[in-house]
């Protein structure tokens, strides 16, 4: 008898990358954390004064831990509401799935946060461009 792999659920561990493993499709930096079969957990960096590019995902949710730097969050969700929040370290926020979003880096070191991705992040096919508040930089 085979095993499902999306059963198994032995337990791993892993410091944060020196080297960034990806570049995200809005442009950020991304290390690789940990992932189960419900969801995956990231690092994200964009530098100082980088404003990444406007997106939203067709299938998953994010939840954004801001662990330094400083910045903003533009998000507009499925039924058009913007808003827009200052980030710093310990600001929490919730991307839904379908929300637009974009966000800057506004002080003189990058802006990091750490994200969760429910369910697993299925590729770049995920991301759609969208129209957002500022220029793209990266």
């Amino acid at each position: 008898m085979t095993e499902d792999p999306e059963r198994i659920s032995v337990p791993t561990e892993k410091l944060l990358p020196t080297t960034p493993d990806a570049v995200a499709p809005d442009g950020s930096l991304v290390r690789l954390l940990a992932h189960v079969a419900g969801g995956g957990l990231a690092h994200f960096e964009l530098g100082p004064g980088q404003v990444s590019i406007a997106q939203k995902h067709r299938t998953v949710s994010e939840i954004w831990y801001v662990i330094a730097g400083l910045g903003t969050m533009w998000r507009r969700s499925a039924e058009g509401v913007e808003t827009e929040i200052d980030l710093r370290p310990s600001t929490a926020l919730t991307i839904p799935v379908g929300t637009a979003f974009q966000f800057r880096s506004t002080s003189r070191v990058p802006l990091e946060a750490i994200g969760a991705t429910m369910p697993p992040w299925p590729g770049e096919a995920e991301a759609q461009r969208v129209e957002g508040p500022w220029k793209p930089t990266v």
